[in-house]
């Protein structure tokens, strides 16, 4: 499924995982504004333990939602799995262990087992919101600091029998087969080893700061240096074309 490579680590898990590819009718559901705000910051926060590699510190809490259009959850049909629904949105209270986190990174073999959470979504079918429920318990296997293998655990779920039927076939197809199993290894490891380096600081500062911060030092320069230029260009004050620099015009002797 494409959707796991737009978020942290373990959003991907606990809000794409179960997730299912919808369409987009007239009345579509609307992204909540404070969603990529609230995303943000579970990745800083995320990132910060990644990149600072203390196993000491607060573990990983995020309150966090997203919603997924037509267009963009579509992608991720295949020949054994497709969606037929709406747009779709899923929250969940994601609270991860720091220490198991950087063990993943740090020992030789470690496996990650996220205790089970309750993902709410709202899916669209036939134009109208359904209510969906799904409890599920990820499992990640780590190698070498680097995620190796990824199990679902797809507990229950709540909801439209077709919704139901498609999410359990996905979630099954996936544990057992792997049919999504080398783009998710993928996402994950692409945001622990690339995109947290690119984006923070290991004190989690973001780098875009430093952009901003360089962008607007440019801008100072540049205006600093107009009024010197200015000066200097007057400094003969009464020249006129063809005199030389230093001396006074006939007019002003």
């Amino acid at each position: 499924m494409q959707q796991w490579r737009q978020y942290p680590l373990l959003l991907p898990l606990l809000l794409g995982a179960s997730i299912v590819a919808q369409p987009e009718p007239a009345g579509a559901l609307e992204p909540d504004p404070g969603e990529e705000r609230a995303i943000k910051a579970c990745e800083r926060q995320l990132c910060t333990a990644v990149l600072g590699r203390a196993s000491s510190g607060p573990d990983l809490k995020c309150d966090v939602a997203k919603t997924w259009d037509r267009d963009t959850l579509k992608k991720g049909d295949s020949s054994s799995v497709s969606w037929g629904f709406g747009d779709a949105r899923c929250a969940v209270d994601l609270n991860v262990s720091r220490a198991e986190l950087i063990a993943a990174l740090t020992r030789p073999k470690h496996v990650v087992k996220i205790p089970e959470h309750e993902v709410k979504c709202v899916v669209e079918q036939d134009g109208k919101p359904k209510p969906v429920m799904i409890k599920l318990a990820p499992k990640l296997e780590f190698k070498n600091g680097k995620a190796d293998k990824i199990w679902i655990n797809l507990n229950d779920i709540d909801g439209p029998t077709s919704v139901k039927a498609t999410v359990t076939l996905a979630a099954s197809l996936e544990d057992s087969l792997g049919i999504f199993h080398r783009s998710m290894v993928k996402s994950v490891n692409k945001f622990l080893h690339k995109r947290c380096d690119e984006r923070y600081h290991a004190d989690g500062r973001p780098k875009e700061a430093d952009q901003e911060t360089k962008s607007s030092g440019k801008g100072e320069a540049a205006k600093s240096a107009k009024p010197q230029e200015a000066k200097a260009g007057s400094g003969t004050g009464a020249n006129k074309a063809g005199d030389k620099p230093g001396t006074l015009s006939a007019d002003a002797k």
